[in-house]
């Protein structure tokens, strides 16, 4: 794989703030994704849609409980993005009790157009969405890189998951370390 620096885009975040009253103590705040992966080694996962079944039932999950051992493996963070905006992922989080792996939300598809993995998936009702894939990024660069089969706009798929496993992932990280 030719190492590519990951684009340097602004998501739209909310993070708590206690000064703020009432039952939505959140304020918005622009996070680059230049700063988040600098410096670090983190992994970056990118899925079709929060509250998705696959998703939701094996992907998300899998990484929140694999995260010591990635942590073990040398990886700082693990970045789930998706192209939903904050409050669905907030509250997607909420639902799935994730504690470990951080949420992004890539409302406007940007990071993920900057990418190439925007597609349509507009026979599910979905619009754009992002295709699945993850990467290793090692202080801003993309060192290995993991994307399910037959990206495609027709609407083609049957939502394929397997490229993207934590499990995989965490093996070919183990893998790297011990050559």
């Amino acid at each position: 794989m030719i190492e590519r620096t990951v684009p340097n885009v602004c998501l739209k975040t909310r993070v708590r703030d206690d000064s703020i009253e009432g039952p939505n103590p959140f304020r918005w705040q622009d996070q680059l994704t230049g700063d988040l992966f600098a410096g670090k080694r983190v992994i970056v996962f990118s899925l079709p849609g929060a509250f998705t079944p696959t998703c939701s039932n094996a992907q998300v999950p899998g990484f929140e409980s694999l995260y010591d051992d990635f942590k073990a493996a040398g990886i700082d963070e693990i970045y789930c993005i998706s192209v939903n905006d904050a409050f669905v992922m907030h509250q997607w989080g909420k639902t799935l009790g994730v504690e470990k792996v951080k949420l992004l939300p890539d409302g406007s598809a940007d990071f993920t157009r900057r990418m190439g993995m925007l597609i349509r998936k507009d026979h599910v009702g979905f619009g754009e969405r992002s295709w699945r894939y993850a990467m290793v990024i090692d202080n801003g660069v993309v060192t290995d890189w993991f994307e399910e089969p037959g990206i495609n706009d027709q609407g083609l798929d049957s939502d394929p998951y397997g490229e993207t496993a934590p499990e995989k992932i965490l093996e070919t990280i183990k893998v790297r370390e011990a050559a």
